[in-house]
């Protein structure tokens, strides 16, 4: 076995990295302070999780304070921006 050490950009990548969540950052992106609520439908509490994650990353990334709530009788939760 031979092991050898190339540069980065001579690695040819074949496919982008894309998320099932980036359009859900794409709308938290377009979120303003007392209008309009972003709806979200999930399946489980583990897709749920994941969810609220994104949220918290992107308060983090951005400083913002995307808040959220969530209905479970519709299996959906809210994300909206305070003033």
């Amino acid at each position: 076995m031979k092991i050898k050490l190339v540069p980065r950009n001579n690695v040819k990548i074949s496919r982008r990295s894309r998320s099932k969540y980036d359009k859900l950052k794409e709308a938290m992106l377009k979120l303003q302070p007392n209008g309009d609520a972003l709806r979200v439908e999930y399946t489980n509490q583990k897709e749920l999780n994941s969810i609220r994650n994104i949220a918290y990353t992107f308060n983090k990334e951005t400083g913002k304070k995307v808040k959220s709530t969530t209905d479970s009788n519709e299996l959906s939760v809210f994300f909206f921006l305070e003033k």
